[in-house]
């Protein structure tokens, strides 16, 4: 609806499903051609849209001070939790149907005793905790664009077991502790169980860092493309 009018220079980031589900891409299509300039927080639906000039691929980033180091029995204490217990953080709310929560409750089924926790509900500070006092977090959205809880559960070192969705699969790469898996109970099982094995906190943060994925990195990748439209503009108005 903002770039219906000409007036005044719009910027649209599209996050997702705004291009992933086939109805609503017609109207960012429109919007594409409409915006100053269009922001695609992953390479999948940059791809998919195809947007040509006045675009570029920057993810959200992530607000380092939200989470603070805690020792996961300190966590699970903070929670009220068992410290014995294997618990999975699930990605999202069990209500969401692009969350695919069936899928992740079959799998974790098949291990026998482990809690899977719905993301919720939650403060942002209690996602913090949550993410330092579970074994795992577990995504198996049917899709994604660039999903921010990945983002956080690696700035938490909290492992990470997904299907292959989104620009999760990039964004772990090599890190160990993260697994990518198959679209069926079994084999998200298994990552899981790999997972638990695993046993200890990622380097996540590392990637974190070098892929520039921290909100003062990625502001001022925003404030460059709102300097340059701002100019140009200017430069219009001058002649």
């Amino acid at each position: 609806m903002a770039n219906l009018q000409r007036r005044i220079p719009v910027v649209t980031t599209y996050h997702g499903s705004d291009i992933n589900d086939p109805k609503v891409r017609l109207l960012s299509n429109i919007s594409i051609l409409l915006s100053a300039f269009n922001v695609f927080v992953s390479p999948e639906t940059f791809e998919m849209a195809h947007p040509g000039k006045n675009s570029a691929l920057i993810p959200c980033g992530v607000n380092l001070s939200d989470y603070p180091f805690i020792e996961k029995a300190e966590a699970r204490e903070r929670m009220g939790w068992n410290q014995h217990t294997k618990y999975i953080l699930f990605a999202g709310a069990f209500d969401n149907p692009i969350k695919n929560a069936s899928l992740a409750k079959q799998a974790v089924k098949q291990l026998g005793s482990a809690d899977l926790i719905e993301l919720k509900g939650f403060s942002r500070q209690q996602v913090s905790c949550l993410m330092q006092a579970v074994d795992a977090l577990l995504m198996t959205s049917h899709t994604e664009g660039s999903p921010q809880v990945i983002k956080e559960a690696l700035a938490c070192g909290c492992p990470v077991v997904s299907v292959d969705v989104g620009d999760v699969r990039e964004l772990t790469l090599g890190v160990e502790g993260c697994y990518i898996v198959g679209r069926d109970p079994e084999a998200i099982a298994q990552g899981i169980q790999q997972a638990f094995q695993f046993g200890r906190r990622t380097d996540g943060m590392s990637v974190i860092l070098q892929k520039g994925l921290t909100n003062d990195r990625i502001t001022q990748r925003l404030i460059h493309i709102y300097q340059e439209i701002q100019r140009c503009r200017f430069s219009r108005e001058q002649l």
